[in-house]
């Protein structure tokens, strides 16, 4: 019988999920870290028409995080009443590991947006956007019922194609990698020559 998801403490057990937390935390000190000291003017600079700004990358971070949400509660869910749990360590397919490093920075091939997931275009406050990009990294973490759950056998179906599914560790996976790559891009915009100052 299954006992349990959590440890004595209420932390989450699995390594990869733990590595997975890690990496969200780490992303969350990089977006406060990126925007501690922009302006508004800064903040919602772009370098040309078409071309993201700050905000944009993380207005966009925020909006694809929301979006997967009901797709991974709806997977958890799913797995803990069919009973799908395991201990791991857990061995994963070799397509899904390759799109989540496909995500990782530098960017080595871009992927045109659709209109979901897409930032808005009016200037933000940076207060507004990064409270929307961590609320939307906090739910991801409340999410520790996930904990015990096989992490490979578990399937999630892609918010962004309906008929592409990933395990639910890559699933997770794909949250942190996603961040780091946008990230990336927001501090290419702010490297820019023309980057306003102050």
């Amino acid at each position: 019988m299954y006992i349990g998801i959590f440890n004595n403490i209420g932390c989450m057990t699995s390594p990869e999920l733990q590595d997975i937390e890690r990496q969200i935390h780490g992303v969350n000190e990089e977006a406060r870290d990126l925007v501690r000291r922009l302006s508004g003017t800064q903040f919602n600079w772009r370098a040309a028409p078409g071309q993201w700004s700050i905000a944009q990358c993380l207005e966009h971070l925020a909006v694809t995080a929301q979006l997967e949400l009901p797709h991974l509660e709806r997977a958890i869910s799913q797995a803990i009443q069919r009973q799908q749990f395991a201990t791991g360590p857990f061995r994963y397919g070799r397509l899904g590991s390759w799109f989540v490093r496909s995500l990782e920075p530098p960017v080595k091939f871009k992927v045109k947006t659709t209109k979901p997931f897409a930032p808005p275009s009016a200037d933000r406050r940076v207060d507004e956007v990064l409270g929307s990009y961590l609320q939307a990294h906090e739910e991801v973490l409340d999410l520790r019922r996930s904990d015990g759950l096989d992490l490979a056998r578990v399937r999630v179906t892609s918010a962004f194609v309906r008929y592409i599914h990933f395990s639910l560790g890559h699933a997770f996976a794909m949250i942190p990698a996603h961040a780091r790559r946008h990230l990336w891009q927001a501090r290419q915009v702010q490297g820019n020559a023309e980057f306003p100052v102050g």
